[in-house]
C-alpha cells in the first residue's frame, strides 16, 4: 500500500489541530506531534471571590447537657466554684485527729487547781488524748521504779470507769456518757503521776510515803468530783461523788507504794 492510500483511507491530509482525523469522531482517533497549534494556551481557571470569608459564620451544633453512655460529662472544677480548699485554709493536723491542745491544758489546769472555775460545756467534751497520755505515763514511771503494771493500770481504770458510770446516772438526772467519765477519771490521774515520779527518786515505803499517798487521793477524787458535779449540775453532793472516786485513786496509790 502507497503512502497516497494510507493517508487516504486513515484521513492524515486532513487534520486541523492537535489531532488528527476528519470532522467524523469515528475517524479523529490520532495525534500529530507536528502539530502543537493552540495547545496549552486555551486553559480557564474558575476565579474565587475571597471577600465572602468575613461574612462566614460557622454553624455550631448544640450538644445534649446530658452525658450519653459513652460520652463523659462536664467536669467541674471544684476550685473555680469556690467549692476547693486552699493549703492555706486546711486544718491543723491535731484538728483533723480531733485532738485540742487548749482543752486539755485548760482541764489540767483544773485539775492541778480544784478551785478554779470550769465552763461545764467543755467538760462534755470526749477528749480521751490526754488520760491516755496520763495512763502511758504513769505506768512508764511505774516501770522506771522496776514496777511492770500497764495491765493493772488499764483493767483498774476500765473498770473504775464503768462503775463510776453506772452510778453517776444512778444520782443524776441529766444523765453522764462513758467517754466524759473516762475523760474526767484520765485527766484527774495527773496527782498520782507524780507520786509516782517522786517514787522513782525515793522509796515510799514510810510515814512520808502514807502521808504522800493520802495527800494524792485526797487531790485526785476532789478534783474529779468536782468536774463531776459541775458537769452534770449535782448541786451540794460533791461529797457522796469523792467518795467512789477516793476508792478508785486508792488502787492506783497503793500500786504505786508497794
Amino acid at each position: 500500500m502507497s503512502s497516497e492510500g494510507w493517508e487516504e483511507q486513515y484521513g492524515g491530509g486532513q487534520t486541523s489541530g492537535a489531532w488528527a482525523g476528519s470532522s467524523d469522531p469515528q475517524q479523529n482517533n490520532f495525534f500529530d506531534p507536528n502539530n502543537t497549534v493552540n495547545f496549552g494556551q486555551e486553559q480557564h481557571f474558575q476565579s474565587f471571590d475571597y471577600t465572602s470569608s468575613s461574612n462566614y459564620q460557622p454553624t455550631v451544633t448544640s450538644v445534649s447537657s446530658t452525658p450519653s453512655m459513652f460520652v463523659p460529662g462536664p467536669i467541674m472544677n471544684d476550685m473555680e466554684n469556690g467549692g476547693g480548699i486552699n493549703e492555706e485554709d486546711e486544718p491543723p493536723l491535731l484538728e483533723e485527729l480531733g485532738i485540742d491542745p487548749n482543752a486539755i491544758l485548760q482541764k489540767t489546769l483544773n485539775v492541778l487547781n480544784p478551785r478554779r472555775s470550769t465552763d461545764p460545756a467543755m467538760l462534755q467534751d470526749t477528749d480521751l488524748a490526754g488520760p491516755l497520755v496520763f495512763c502511758l505515763a504513769f505506768g512508764s514511771l511505774l516501770l522506771l521504779s522496776g514496777k511492770l503494771q500497764f495491765g493493772a493500770i488499764y483493767g483498774v481504770g476500765l473498770l473504775g470507769c464503768v462503775a463510776l458510770y453506772g452510778l453517776l446516772n444512778l444520782m443524776s438526772t441529766n444523765g453522764v456518757g462513758l467517754g466524759v467519765v473516762i475523760s474526767v477519771l484520765g485527766y484527774c490521774l495527773l496527782p498520782i503521776v507524780g507520786l509516782a515520779g517522786l517514787n522513782v527518786m525515793l522509796s515510799l515505803q514510810g510515814i512520808v510515803g502514807a502521808v504522800l499517798a493520802a495527800a494524792a487521793i485526797l487531790w485526785c477524787s476532789w478534783s474529779a468530783s468536782k468536774l463531776f458535779v459541775t458537769a452534770l449540775a449535782m448541786h451540794h453532793q460533791q461529797p457522796l461523788v469523792a467518795y467512789p472516786c477516793a476508792l478508785v485513786y486508792s488502787i492506783f496509790a497503793l500500786i504505786t507504794v508497794f
